[in-house]
């Protein structure tokens, strides 16, 4: 067991939620922080242009922590983007409104966290699907400490499991707003880069899927913005050639079984478009890799 010391309970934590009509899940997902054991935090729901009704369940809430903030739908990337850039605290937590927080999980991650002298961290989580849990495969495994080569293949940070200092969001953020997709694996692999991950132990989220809503279910063809974001890696940031190299060959695996996939449903142009666009973002030096 943990126990408190001063310095704990001076750490000042936002919660971010994004929901867009998903009233009775978000309201489900703010009761959860509501319910936490560690009470210094505020909740922020980010209401992204919904219609259900979410706006008015969370104006009902009587708890002075509760914070809702309003704007037309623009995604979440967006969404998570205004919460955070609204939020006081010296930590920040991702919620998914469609998850739920055992009741000690940030009191157990916050802990972890200044003890180990951690920038960002996240949990171990228990998958529902269709009410019933199921395990998660051995690829979807939490891993722990530098994390950026096997972060390139798929995104390793669950949002609703992460927490994060306010000079790492500063230094990574903020969430790309053009990415519909995909948006968490652009931002952990961009931190990845300057920040080791910390696992604490124990699975203290509920992460709930399996609904026709979901982002992975609505979008076909997620490897898409993958693919736009190892291009960004590739032109934005100054790579030793050994992470260029892990980038580019990622890149590459992902590029041909996307056009494969162009080519097989027809959509030749497609193919071609994607090429073209990520030879345009290559350094000319590493052409011969």
């Amino acid at each position: 067991m943990y126990f408190w010391n001063y310095d704990d309970l001076m750490s000042f934590i936002s919660v971010v939620i994004p929901s867009y009509n998903r009233s009775e899940s978000a309201l489900r997902a703010v009761n959860s922080v509501l319910r936490q054991t560690y009470t210094n935090l505020e909740v922020i729901l980010v209401d992204d242009g919904s219609t259900d009704g979410t706006s008015a369940d969370v104006s009902g809430l009587n708890d002075p922590r509760v914070v809702l903030l309003k704007q037309e739908n623009q995604g979440v990337s967006s969404a998570r983007n205004l919460g955070i850039n609204y939020a006081r605290g010296e930590f920040i937590a991702l919620l998914d409104s469609d998850d739920v927080w055992k009741e000690d999980k940030l009191q157990k991650q916050i802990g972890f966290m200044l003890k180990g002298g951690w920038e960002i961290a996240q949990t171990g989580e228990t998958w529902i699907r269709r009410g019933k849990r199921v395990n998660p495969k051995i690829r979807h495994a939490k891993r722990a400490g530098w994390i950026f080569a096997p972060s390139l293949e798929l995104c390793l940070v669950s949002p609703s499991c992460v927490m994060f200092s306010r000079s790492c969001w500063e230094k990574v953020g903020p969430f790309d707003p053009e990415l519909p997709a995909c948006e968490d694996y652009d931002l952990w692999l961009r931190c990845s880069l300057f920040y080791p991950v910390g696992h604490v132990p124990g699975e203290l989220v509920y992460k709930y899927g399996g609904h026709p809503d979901q982002l992975s279910r609505k979008i076909i063809g997620l490897d898409l913005y993958r693919i736009y974001s190892l291009c960004k890696l590739l032109a934005d940031f100054d790579l030793s050639r050994e992470r260029y190299s892990m980038v580019f060959n990622e890149l590459n695996a992902k590029l041909k079984v996307y056009m494969q996939g162009c080519v097989k449903r027809g959509k030749q142009e497609e193919a071609q478009r994607i090429r073209e666009y990520v030879l345009s973002r290559l350094n000319p030096e590493y052409l011969n890799l």
